[in-house]
């Protein structure tokens, strides 16, 4: 590790730690660019005689942008160069933002990861190789929590939960976010750009769950 990337981590967990103790229920805000997961064989198919390599190391444990990029081919346009994320899936998905669907030309529900039945298909192209993925979504927002997270906050994976998030003027909520514990997870919610665009998000912003009142009749 180079001394500049020493410091720019420590600069990282200094600011975590700050925003950590300054209100400990925040969460951080992750704006998730439209991206593609590959299948080990896709992978091949588009990167013949390559090994994915890491360009940045993403927030949640083991996933990484890697420094491979690929069009993604629709009925009615062309998005150039959208990043591949690793390690490499059991299945190839494509995740774009709802804006987007419009510039391919396909009719692109809004999932959680990997829910893929039924789900459209556009062909994934480099100057090595094409392929054709059945599996394009608008990723469904969401938290990544650890357990621990998660009960804190008073929920189990799967269920719905209002959140808000105040920005520079602007004030939204959001009343379907689902939540997603896991044992190694870091507390982040995702948002894709047209959300974070319309609630105003900067790298600052945070969220907070708003607590579920309990009817007592």
């Amino acid at each position: 590790m180079t001394e500049e990337n020493l410091r720019s981590l420590i600069r990282q967990i200094v600011t975590e730690c700050a925003d950590t103790n300054a209100d400990p229920n925040a969460i951080p805000i992750g704006i998730s660019n439209h991206h593609i997961h590959l299948s080990q064989a896709d992978f091949d198919q588009l990167f013949p005689g390559q090994q994915m390599e890491k360009f940045k190391q993403l927030k949640q444990p083991g996933e990484f942008a890697s420094k491979q990029t690929c069009d993604i081919i629709g009925p009615k346009g062309t998005i150039k160069h959208v990043r591949v994320l690793g390690p490499c899936r059991s299945h190839s998905q494509v995740e774009i933002a709802n804006s987007e669907t419009f510039t391919l030309g396909v009719p692109a529900p809004i999932r959680l990861s990997g829910h893929l039945d039924g789900t459209p298909s556009v062909k994934l192209r480099t100057k090595d190789g094409e392929v054709t993925v059945q599996g394009v979504i608008v990723a469904k927002r969401h938290i990544h929590m650890s357990l621990e997270d998660a009960k804190r906050f008073g929920v189990k994976l799967g269920d719905t939960m209002m959140v808000e998030i105040n920005s520079d003027g602007r004030h939204t909520i959001y009343d379907d976010v689902i939540a997603r514990p896991r044992k190694d997870f870091t507390l982040e919610m995702h948002l894709d750009t047209d959300e974070a665009s319309a609630a105003n998000v900067k790298p600052t912003t945070v969220a907070h769950i708003i607590p579920r009142v309990q009817s007592t009749f």
